[in-house]
């Protein structure tokens, strides 16, 4: 097919650029490899952050309730863009649309209510329970 591809235009300017480009990747990656500093120091090969070396493991273990406020924020973050959406194409929607979105808000609506009745949304240290402990203490008011 005389070096042309299935649309008839010619196939060589890919082949040359493709060329360049691995001409390019090898003569980069030989350069920082020829030039670059082979120092192995005493720490050179431990990770470390600010100049300051680990001292324990990263892994440390979180409360469930760290990951169940991060899925109800993607779950309300993704709804925002279906509401903007429909306030996009209010005009063609019209009534149907309004309707449909003002029961997709009420249950929105009805879902975060129900999360916050079972708790799903205390993940700090409830400040009632605080105080009503704090009150039982056995001491008196120090007098300044």
């Amino acid at each position: 097919m005389d070096g042309l591809n299935a649309s008839g235009a010619p196939g060589w300017p890919f082949w040359v650029y493709t060329l360049l480009v691995f001409a390019l990747l090898t003569l980069i990656i030989s350069l920082s490899y020829f030039l670059g500093q082979r120092y192995q120091g005493g720490a050179s090969g431990q990770p470390y952050e600010s100049g300051i070396l680990e001292t324990g493991s990263a892994r440390l273990r979180f409360s469930a309730q760290f990951y169940l406020v991060a899925m109800m924020f993607v779950i309300f973050d993704i709804e925002v863009v279906f509401i903007v959406l429909w306030a996009l194409a209010f005009r063609e929607l019209g009534w149907p649309g309004y309707l449909s979105i003002c029961v997709f808000i009420g249950l929105l609506f009805a879902v975060l209510i129900y999360e916050w009745s079972i708790g799903a949304l205390n993940f700090g240290p409830d400040g009632k329970k605080i105080l009503k402990a704090y009150r039982k203490l056995p001491f008196k008011d120090p007098v300044l």
